[in-house]
C-alpha cells in the first residue's frame, strides 16, 4: 500500500523531534456549491528539529513512533 504524503505548515515545535503540522484541504459543498476549507493537525516526527513554526513541510505515513506520532517530515 502506497504511503499518502500530505503538506501543511508547522504551528507548533513544543516537543523533542516532533512538529505540529497543520494541513488544509479545500473541497466544493455537495448541496451549496460553496468552497469549503477544513483543516486537521497532526504529529510528525522531525528528528533532527530542522523546522520552525511557519515552515511549509511535506510529511508521509509511517510506522507509529510513539502514542500519537503517525507521520513523519520528509526532507524538503
Amino acid at each position: 500500500m502506497p504511503k499518502r504524503i500530505l503538506q501543511g505548515t508547522v504551528t507548533s515545535t513544543a516537543n523533542a523531534q516532533t512538529v505540529t503540522v497543520q494541513v488544509e484541504r479545500r473541497f466544493t459543498h455537495p448541496v451549496l456549491k460553496k468552497t469549503i476549507r477544513k483543516s486537521k493537525k497532526y504529529r510528525a516526527h522531525d528528528e533532527t528539529n530542522a523546522f520552525s513554526v511557519g515552515d511549509t513541510v511535506r510529511i508521509q505515513e509511517c510506522a507509529p513512533k510513539s502514542k500519537t506520532k503517525r507521520w513523519e517530515v520528509i526532507a524538503s
